[in-house]
């Protein structure tokens, strides 16, 4: 029996393709690589192609050293020629032969990101480019993503014309590729950037090449970015022995599963291939032999959705499977209680591992309540692609500076946010201060209060009082009854300016940590509003430190894994938990109040690869109020949930009728005999359109009757609407008034926005505008 016999129909069309453009459209779980290690086989064997000739090319090295054994095992004698690498890799080898064609020398030096960090720092300086208004992250992000598009940096002072801020990073550009080569220096981009460029200008380096690689396979084709697709495209330029230009080109992937474009990715290298290479043949693996068929059905159902997509569906000879379970909680510590809860129901019921569960998640700030019910269990897990929440930089700050207010003994906590921000305290002066304290027995921080007597300060000693300054202040302000620890919280975040310094840089993984502080002051609020007694600062403490500590957890493989969606890609679990299905968390608020459509085909096709990683079972759920920043946000169910057919889903029965406040006259109107029947609710949370209040009336508002919040008469100004009226926020869009209290010299407004969920808010920040029409 032959190897190929073994692979389905498909497969084998894909196998035994021979000459030309192949474009091999793999959906989830249909074996690509299994196609492409006995492709290259096939070659070999049948075809009789060199192993010389073959290039393999794949994004990460787990990916490549992965194929690599497969394709040894299965080539045998003379795979050791064949080329399987990565990328970058690839470069890299062409360029330590031929690189002295571009000016450089063969030894040229790697940059790594701290490289480009400190070099990008003496660039700013030289250019007295204030970093405090251009982040030294946003240069490095500007400058990558044009190295990914192929810009140079002439190009992109052209483009910049009149555009101040533009000319601003095109002159570090520029000048931080002038320094990068008189060092004999390239960076991660211009690995590919120099190649793609060595090959344009040198034709008999490009003929070499061409003459090598007389078959190219490139892996997960759809997260090629455009020096990338450059790249493939001029190698794969050859031409046969009549003269003609004939692409023997084969490429894997899935436009389904594109969900890199942050990092450059461009969809459109696999939505255009067959227009790039006209003479494509187009072969679709669409037998999955991961999941049951009620899963793929449900995944099929949500991206069938999307409009910029090629036509494909997902089967399987697996058994249909259970159905998809739906639940949505009251809150997103329900949600994680009962998570973990079924998790460990699962293992001591059924005898399932610790590594058959997978909870998924949008943003790496999502896992902290899951960390702490684990732990709570004493479930081992393993977070995936990130680190545990108390241990990410911006949480070990933040929360440094309330050790430091709560005791200032702690050196450590001290030390790490005495120059953040930075106050141009450097090491030295550090030294001196750590030496003064040890030779009069006394602590760093009281120290740092003494300054000005110790010698050889200079100006330092003026800029250590202002750190010392600004601490005591925030003691002063915790002694003050009406003082909480989320009002300490926000203040240390205001006057160190850590959040605007996130925001300044423009990214997604500053956007991360900005969410992961968030994520922190959620938890402060939880702590206060759980506290049993008077909340105190070192009790708080006492519970994080109690909670993050996680190092008696053993080693292991037998692991719950945490993780976010994007690092779930490629993997796959008998058990998938996908949670925070609400409209503002997945898809994202930004997301969907984008003017680009893209933007949401980008987190469908995420919540596809969600979908896609479950084997047996697949468990989603929603929260209707989750705290962000501190203050509880209403969210409808996710637009994504309602793209699932009602006969795949099994809802849980707290996902089948509304929580109102008990009590109310809402919730005796709506549960007496069958006034508010399940079909109704169902339609509400399934339906492609949003629920509104309507307008006409107040007595026809159904939030009339729910009780309000008792506040003291006040003085406030009167407001120009009222509950039931459409108003709009200048951020938040249109939406209707559904609540109103007075308090102080203020309202709070709660607002249920079109497309940003339920809001509560002050009225005189939140400036709404009544909707005349």
């Amino acid at each position: 029996m032959s190897i190929y016999d073994s692979l389905n129909k498909e497969q084998q069309k894909a196998v035994k393709h021979d000459k030309g453009p192949l474009l091999i459209l793999a959906g989830a779980g249909s074996g690509k690589t299994r196609v492409l290690t006995h492709r290259i086989a096939y070659l070999i064997d049948e075809l009789n192609v060199n192993p010389w000739n073959i290039l393999a090319l794949t994004f990460t090295n787990k990916a490549a050293n992965e194929m690599r054994e497969r394709v040894d095992k299965i080539v045998g004698y003379g795979s050791e020629n064949i080329w399987v690498s990565t990328f970058h890799s690839t470069c890299v080898r062409i360029l330590r032969r031929y690189i002295e064609c571009l000016g450089y020398d063969r030894s040229f030096t790697i940059y790594d990101a701290d490289d480009q960090k400190t070099l990008i720092r003496e660039i700013c300086k030289f250019l007295e480019i204030d970093t405090k208004n251009i982040k030294e992250r946003t240069l490095l992000s500007v400058i990558s993503s044009a190295k990914d598009e192929l810009i140079s940096p002439e190009e992109y002072e052209l483009n910049a014309q009149g555009d101040f801020v533009k000319r601003k990073y095109a002159s570090v550009y520029k000048e931080y590729q002038k320094r990068l080569k008189s060092n004999n220096a390239l960076d991660f981009d211009d690995l590919i950037y120099k190649t793609v460029e060595l090959f344009q200008n040198n034709p008999e380096v490009l003929d070499y090449y061409q003459k090598r690689f007389k078959y190219i396979m490139v892996d997960e084709y759809q997260d090629t970015n455009t020096a990338q697709f450059r790249l493939i495209s001029i190698l794969a330029s050859t031409r046969n022995e009549e003269g003609e230009i004939e692409h023997n080109l084969c490429v894997v992937g899935d436009d389904d599963q594109s969900i890199y474009k942050f990092r450059g990715a461009n969809i459109y290298n696999i939505l255009n291939f067959e227009q790039q290479f006209p003479d494509t043949k187009v072969i679709k693996l669409e037998q999955n032999y991961r999941s049951t068929q009620n899963i793929l059905n449900a995944a099929n159902e949500v991206i069938s959705n999307n409009v910029g997509r090629k036509d494909k569906s997902l089967w399987t000879e697996n058994e249909e499977g259970e159905p998809i379970h739906f639940t949505q909680y009251d809150n997103e510590y329900e949600e994680a209680e009962n998570v973990v809860r079924d998790i460990d129901r699962m293992i001591n019921d059924d005898g399932a591992d610790y590594n058959d569960f997978a909870i998924l998640y949008r943003t790496n700030a999502q896992s902290r309540i899951f960390e702490e019910k684990l732990i709570l269990k004493n479930i081992p897990y393993k977070i995936v692609g990130g680190v545990n929440f108390y241990q990410r930089k911006e949480v070990k700050d933040l929360l440094a500076y309330l050790k430091t207010i709560d005791n200032g003994l702690d050196d450590i906590a001290v030390k790490r946010i005495i120059n953040i921000p930075k106050r141009g305290i450097g090491l030295t002066t550090i030294d001196r201060v750590t030496a003064y304290a040890l030779n009069n027995d006394i602590s760093f921080y009281d120290a740092l209060r003494h300054a000005e007597y110790i010698p050889n300060l200079g100006r330092s000693a003026g800029k250590i009082s202002s750190f010392v300054s600004l601490i005591e202040v925030l003691k002063s302000h915790l002694s003050s009854p009406d003082y909480s620890l989320e009002d300490l919280m926000n203040e240390i975040i205001e006057a160190t300016g850590y959040v605007t310094e996130l925001e300044a840089e423009e990214t997604e993984e500053a956007q991360g940590r900005i969410d992961n502080i968030n994520e922190l002051i959620n938890k402060v609020v939880t702590y206060e509003k759980n506290a049993t007694e008077e909340p105190t600062l070192s009790e708080f403490l006492e519970e994080v430190a109690l909670v993050a500590d996680i190092d008696s957890l053993e080693e292991s493989n037998n692991v719950v894994i945490l993780m976010t969606l994007h690092s779930a890609k490629g993997l796959e679990f008998p058990y998938v938990y996908l949670c925070g299905m609400e409209d503002g968390i997945f898809p994202s608020y930004m997301c969907i109040t984008s003017d680009d459509p893209t933007e949401v085909e980008e987190e469908r096709r995420l919540c596809y690869v969600g979908i896609t990683r479950a084997m047996k079972k697949l468990s989603l759920s929603a929260a209707r109020q989750r705290m962000v920043r501190g203050e509880t946000q209403f969210n409808k169910p996710s637009r994504f949930l309602r793209e699932i057919p009602r006969y795949l889903l099994k809802q849980s029965a707290s996902s089948l009728a509304p929580r109102f406040p008990k009590n109310s006259s809402m919730e005796r109107n709506s549960f007496s005999g069958s006034s508010y029947s399940n079909k109704t609710m169902n339609s509400t949370l399934f339906d492609k359109t949003p629920y509104q209040v309507p307008k006409s009336s107040l007595h026809s508002n159904p939030y009339a009757t729910m009780p309000k919040k008792q506040f003291a008469v006040t003085n406030a100004e009167p407001l120009a609407y009222g509950i039931g009226d459409r108003v709009s926020h200048f951020k938040f869009g249109t939406g209707t008034v559904s609540d109103i209290t007075q308090g102080g010299k203020d309202y709070e407004v709660t607002v249920d926005f079109d497309n940003a969920g339920v809001k509560k808010m002050l009225a005189t920040f939140a400036k709404l505008k009544k909707e005349t029409n």
